[in-house]
């Protein structure tokens, strides 16, 4: 059983307020066409109307981007704004529509071209529902335009719209645009798919799948940093196989290896899913306990090392063999307050229950 990744969460989040960004920028710039409006010979309604619309769209865009600076979105947050991104293209369009302009709205080579825009942004919420659903609520609403600007305008009447700057209607035409949006959606969730393979390689131990030391690190420098925030405890324990170098020479590496393996199963089945568990090197694995005082992490890890010392594993010619395993544990903030020092902590309490004797975890200083 392999741990719950959350790299991707932490990825979407940075993307979140990428886009977030981005889109406060261009709402901003898109704010400056209606306010240049205002002293064009537009009627009144059409100025009022297009300068409500960006208002709007730019408050909405600020709103967001307070949310997400502030790390205050929710899981549903980026399939949410993903869809208000398409609405905003969509909402443009049908400006046009009120503004009896329904060839712009149909046949447009600049607002048309926002959707790709909204549906590539979506890459970076690392979801591929988020690419689809963009993709689809994008070709719906267009659909939607379409239908109404072909069912109220006679839209090829030569006698009102020609020479046709914006070119004839063609159903032919939309439907061409509608394809390209859902072949822009799906490509945009065949790359994040590639994407999460990419960080599943480089975030996960190839011998036992569990995260590698690196990311550990990463993740625990997280859990500090929350645990400091929330004044909330935090274990980190670190366990080691006894006498692993004469397993090796007695039985050979594939069997030292699938001791590793049966032990990294064994963790990600005797563990939460928010705890956090990865090989530090070698024989040695780490675990962080959110949530959880040394006391409880002490008890937790005792009750693993008795589950290790009592099962059975299969070294070679048939024959089953057992191991044990010593451990220490430090604990947020009494043994330290930063990463490195409950690393460090608990590191130095492993190497003392190996100098007690191997097969026991210890706690606190001995």
């Amino acid at each position: 059983m392999v741990p719950r990744d959350h790299l991707l969460g932490i990825a979407s989040e940075r993307g979140e307020l990428l886009v977030a960004k981005t889109r406060l920028g261009l709402a901003s710039v898109l704010l400056l066409i209606p306010l240049s409006n205002l002293f064009s010979t537009l009627t009144l309604f059409e100025r009022v109307m297009g300068l409500s619309i960006t208002l709007a769209g730019f408050a909405m865009s600020l709103v967001i981007y307070q949310l997400a600076r502030r790390d205050l979105a929710r899981p549903w947050f980026g399939m949410a704004t993903s869809c208000l991104d398409v609405t905003l293209v969509s909402g443009a369009l049908a400006t046009y529509l009120v503004l009896d302009q329904p060839h712009t709205a149909v046949n447009s080579r600049v607002v048309f071209e926002g959707y790709f825009l909204a549906i590539g942004a979506t890459c970076l919420r690392y979801d591929p529902r988020i690419c689809i659903t963009a993709g689809v609520l994008a070709v719906v609403q267009y659909l939607g335009i379409s239908i109404v600007a072909d069912s109220l305008w006679v839209l090829n009447s030569v006698d009102r719209y020609s020479p046709f700057i914006y070119g004839a209607f063609s159903w032919s035409s939309q439907i061409s645009r509608m394809i390209l949006m859902l072949t822009a959606s799906l490509l945009s969730a065949v790359v994040v798919f590639r994407t999460q393979e990419l960080l599943r390689l480089s975030t996960r131990d190839p011998l036992t799948g569990l995260f590698n030391r690196g990311y550990f690190q990463e993740r625990v420098t997280a859990e500090v940093s929350r645990a400091r925030r929330n004044a909330q405890p935090l274990t980190i324990a670190m366990i080691d196989v006894d006498r692993f170098k004469s397993f090796n020479d007695t039985y050979g590496h594939a069997a030292g290896d699938q001791v590793l393996r049966v032990i990294a199963e064994a963790l990600g089945n005797s563990f939460r899913k928010t705890d956090i568990v990865g090989r530090h090197g070698g024989e040695e694995f780490v675990i962080a306990m959110p949530d959880t005082n040394a006391a409880a992490g002490g008890r937790k890890l005792e009750a693993f090392r008795q589950l290790i010392a009592s099962t059975p594993i299969h070294a070679k010619d048939g024959k089953t063999v057992n191991v044990t395993i010593s451990g220490g544990v430090a604990g947020f903030p009494q043994d330290g307050e930063h990463e490195d020092d409950l690393i460090g902590v608990a590191d130095a309490r492993l190497f003392e229950a190996k100098r007690l004797g191997r097969d026991r975890i210890v706690e606190g200083a001995v």
